[in-house]
């Protein structure tokens, strides 16, 4: 087999999830980062500082750059996180607690 060549790999059948309210499609065994990207969502994270738009960076779970909230539950790393049927993801500001 060469890069060239399909790798013959038949994925399961494509759910869904919501990200800020709005369907995405995604394949078994996606992350969210993945998913996101399909879907031609880039950025999903303000900064605490300046709410600044930040995505994927590093895509290995080092930069914390990818922060989403995963079924309310802040601060998870698009980019390691497998996306599964139904998940609700959301737009991360600051530090993703009501408090700031």
């Amino acid at each position: 087999m060469t890069p060239s060549q399909p790798a013959g790999a038949h994925p399961a059948a494509a759910f869904s999830a919501t990200f800020d309210g709005r369907p995405v499609a995604a394949l078994p065994g996606q992350t969210v980062a993945a998913a996101l990207w399909a879907a031609g969502v880039t950025s999903w994270r303000g900064t605490r500082g300046g709410g600044r738009p930040r995505g994927v960076f590093c895509g290995i779970g080092v930069c914390f750059d990818c922060l989403v909230t995963v079924n309310g539950r802040p601060n998870q790393r698009a980019c390691l996180v497998p996306l599964e049927p139904g998940d609700v993801i959301r737009t991360q500001e600051g530090t993703g607690h009501a408090d700031g």
